[in-house]
């Protein structure tokens, strides 16, 4: 695998390449034409982006460790690495959001030098992020001019506005009316409009981090499509992405990042499934032994069985059993419909399929229904849907069960701290006291705290969906005992994080899902790291 090419004499740095002409050396193809991954772009192509020996450190962490990058017109480069790999600074460096310490970011042969977001902008830098950023209410010819109206007459030309996104949508090749309030499309169309405004202003370099994460495989198509037309059109793509499937179809070369640096960059032709992912992970790392964990006993009937699970678009078919005394992993990409499972088992999600709690069918799936049958879930989103964040730890502790709490329908204070005491002990919540309002503790104390919840409404099931994300080393400790625990004392656990080195640590059983099917089930000596990922990354 070869590294980066050596930089060729930048363009006048001055003026952005016109997105409807080809670079200066060789002849970019047709519009509508298809990428040809696997081939590097040529060394007389000109570099539209780069950075020297970039270096950023925050408190304790080095994020990027001297990175060497560069991008070529019409060159759709995918930037692969696991969470806290690098990437997400090396993109906001580009894009103008950060500084490096140390040396250098160029776009289009012309120094950033701490100009910020504005100033990349003027180089020709154009970003799409992984969070949609439209107005849900305006029309999608609006979205594309926010910040940049047509005006006649000191008024806002809405017939240019109009004519303005229908020339910008040819470009993508999609077809989606201007009036159309945006809030109204399709995910796919929304994430197309977002492409379109950041191509509005010609940008040299498109970057786009994780456009097609949210999207169902059929919708991930259209975006796609419009990405091989941008790069065609001579713009140099930064692509980020886990679905290898994907990068196959659009790139021409793969970047991976680990631990702040760029291990390698080579042609995406020939770069296999495996060795990727051993460059991601490192050979130490993917190599690394799965904690053991108790036998389960798989004889008996399921506490939780699954048939034929859809939540349309993004799941389709899933079926598993699930054991007393089970922690199963559920594996997968961003976007891979994990959290759709969950929800839809815990009935937040309209959903189709069959679902049996110790062998009964459930009939109507809705949240009070699968509380009552002993089925708990912790939210992805803790902040927003986890916690009430004035109330108490003990108040956020029976809000799902005042069982214990209360006497002739009234809540009683005592009862509300006692259950809290009891639970912070055993627990190990710190907090100085247990009516210390939930959003004074720090993000592993308050997931103990939404676990503790469905403990104390004795919850047979719990669903956990990302139940260590943002918390420290020592809390995420705690969580994985807390979660055995509870299998050794018959619960079944069904735990989802997007960080897969966790789910060797406390899982007996690993499923993968993928865009919304499941390709794979691992067990025992199986679930290893190296294992998930590419089962995970595969197409």
């Amino acid at each position: 695998m070869s590294s980066d090419t050596p930089s060729s004499p930048a363009p006048d740095p001055g003026t952005a390449p016109d997105p409807g002409t080809a670079p200066d050396a060789g002849t970019a193809p047709d519009a509508g034409a298809a990428a040809n991954p696997g081939t590097i772009p040529a060394p007389t192509s000109a570099v539209v982006a780069a950075t020297r020996g970039a270096t950023k450190t925050y408190p304790g962490v080095r994020a990027l460790d001297g990175v060497d990058f560069e991008v070529r017109a019409g060159e759709v480069r995918a930037l692969l690495g696991r969470n806290g790999a690098g990437k997400s600074t090396l993109i906001r460096m580009l894009c103008g959001v950060e500084t490096p310490d140390e040396g250098t970011v160029e776009i289009g042969g012309t120094p950033l030098a701490g100009g910020g977001v504005r100033r990349a902008a003027e180089l020709g830098v154009g970003t799409v992020h992984q969070e949609l950023s439209l107005v849900p209410q305006l029309s999608a010819a609006e979205n594309l001019c926010l910040g940049a109206w047509p005006t006649a007459g000191g008024r806002i030309d809405h017939a240019a506005v109009r004519a303005g996104a229908r020339e910008a949508f040819a470009e993508l090749g999609v077809d989606i009316d201007p009036d159309t309030p945006v809030g109204e499309l399709p995910l796919a169309q929304q994430q197309l409009v977002e492409i379109a405004r950041a191509l509005r202003s010609r940008p040299r370099l498109l970057i786009l981090d994780e456009p097609t994460s949210a999207l169902a495989a059929g919708e991930a198509e259209i975006v796609l499509s419009a990405v091989t037309r941008v790069a065609g059109r001579g713009v140099g793509v930064v692509y980020v992405s886990h679905r290898l499937d994907e990068i196959r179809r659009v790139a021409d070369t793969v970047t991976v990042m680990r631990d702040g640096a760029v291990v390698e960059t080579a042609p995406v032709r020939g770069a296999t499934t495996a060795r990727i992912v051993s460059l991601m992970l490192g050979r130490d790392e993917a190599e690394e032994a799965r904690r053991p964990a108790g036998a389960v006993d798989r004889s008996g009937t399921p506490l939780l069985s699954v048939r034929d699970l859809a939540v349309p678009p993004k799941v389709d078919a899933v079926s598993f059993d699930l054991y007393p005394g089970e922690v199963l992993g559920l594996a997968g990409l961003m976007g891979s419909g994990r959290t759709e499972v969950l929800r839809a088992l815990a009935g937040f999600a309209p959903s189709t399929g069959t679902v049996a709690v110790e062998g009964a069918p459930v009939a109507r799936r809705t949240p009070r229904a699968m509380k009552r049958l002993g089925v708990g879930i912790t939210p992805e989103d803790r902040k927003g849907e986890g916690v009430v964040p004035l109330l108490g730890v003990s108040e956020n502790m029976v809000l799902t069960w005042f069982g214990g709490a209360s006497t002739a329908a009234t809540v009683r204070p005592s009862r509300v701290a006692a259950i809290g005491r009891g639970l912070v002990e055993r627990l190990s919540i710190k907090t100085a006291r247990p009516d210390t309002p939930i959003v004074n503790l720090s993000g592993g104390n308050q997931q103990k705290a939404v676990i503790g919840r469905w403990l104390h409404a004795r919850s047979r099931i719990l669903l956990l969906d990302e139940p260590t994300r943002g918390v420290d080393v020592e809390a995420k400790a705690q969580i994985y005992r807390i979660v055995r625990e509870l299998a050794d004392q018959g619960a079944a656990v069904v735990f989802v994080s997007s960080e897969l080195e966790e789910l060797p640590l406390v899982c007996d059983r690993v499923l993968t899902l993928r865009a919304g099917r499941l390709e794979q089930e691992l067990t025992g000596d199986d679930i290893t790291l190296d294992n998930i990922m590419t089962a995970a990354m595969a197409a």
